[in-house]
């Protein structure tokens, strides 16, 4: 579903499994030439670094009973910036892929996303309705930053993957080029 597969042969005429390449040569341009790649580059690290330092006052508060309003606020700013790199980077998949959400190539990141954003969003609701407080809350807290830690680590085995893909295409290209350049009479 998210990924086809194709059959590929390997040199010993078996079949082998291989995945779709994650971006069409259409797709790597248009990724290539979009701004919001340059956001989404910029965004991803700005809001792990705003976890972390959320993740330590959660973890402070839990510990020691101290800074809850300072827990609260950290978890809202990292809140705002999940919103907006969520925001920006449905904007980069319909520029990229054409549709805003669950582009194939990243199907599973987007639906996992949607439990992310559910969690901070129950997060902000208990917190301003104080349907949740204190310990509760922040209990609430670390399971969204659960989530959004694996959802991280989706995205970046998907950049892993497309680093891979554009490192196996140049390695083809190159024996092509070999190959082709072998046929020239001398």
């Amino acid at each position: 579903m998210a990924e086809k597969l194709s059959t590929l042969k390997s040199g010993n005429g078996t079949g082998t499994k291989a995945r779709r390449p994650l971006y069409t040569p259409e797709e790597r341009v248009r990724r290539d030439k979009t701004y919001w790649t340059f956001v989404q580059g910029l965004l991803a690290p700005i809001q792990f670094f705003i976890f972390l330092g959320s993740l330590y006052f959660v973890l402070r508060y839990l510990f020691t009973g101290e800074g809850l309003d300072t827990a609260n606020e950290s978890v809202v700013v990292k809140t705002l910036t999940l919103y907006t790199i969520m925001i920006t980077g449905c904007i980069w998949e319909k520029v990229v892929f054409g549709r805003y959400l669950f582009a194939p190539s990243f199907y599973w990141e987007d639906v996992f996303s949607m439990l992310v954003l559910a969690l901070h969003t129950a997060y902000l609701y208990a917190m301003f309705t104080q349907k949740l407080q204190g310990v509760e809350l922040m209990y609430l807290a670390l399971a969204a930053y659960a989530t959004y830690v694996v959802n991280a680590g989706q995205f970046i085995l998907k950049l892993r993957a497309a680093r891979l893909d554009q490192e196996a295409k140049l390695r083809e290209e190159a024996a092509a080029n070999r190959h082709a350049y072998q046929g020239v009479p001398a």
